[in-house]
């Protein structure tokens, strides 16, 4: 398996909105890759899609991710954001904290130097 190949056809079913393609794209994913290597799969297609079309992107989240590569997503990119946030001076337990369940949690400070593709990510 080729990623790069893979990345770009995961992109594609991305931009035309065909859940059924992309549906079947990631089931084959998940059939030769671990959870977490479709996630990153999918994290590179997203930063691909995003540069050019962001509306396919949100329908991409909304639509076509399963929950389970959905919630491996979050575990990638949550801590990241996290360390982003710090690093900009918001403060642990004031203005960004983590849920029992490991959700990221903002204030409404902290929400405004997020892109939404990232707001919708965590």
């Amino acid at each position: 398996m080729k990623l790069e190949q893979e990345i770009e056809r995961m992109a594609l079913a991305m931009m035309i909105r065909n859940t059924h393609v992309g549906r079947d794209l990631i089931a084959n994913l998940k059939c030769q890759l671990t959870l977490v290597e479709v996630a990153g799969v999918l994290l590179v297609s997203f930063e691909r899609l995003i540069s050019f079309d962001t509306d396919s992107f949100f329908w991409a989240v909304e639509h076509l991710v399963p929950a389970d590569v959905m919630a491996e997503i979050r575990s990638i990119t949550s801590p990241a954001i996290y360390q982003r946030l710090i690093g900009k001076g918001f403060l642990p337990g004031r203005d960004i904290s983590v849920s029992e369940n490991g959700q990221l949690l903002l204030n409404e400070r902290a929400k405004t130097v997020l892109s939404p593709c990232c707001l919708v990510l965590i």
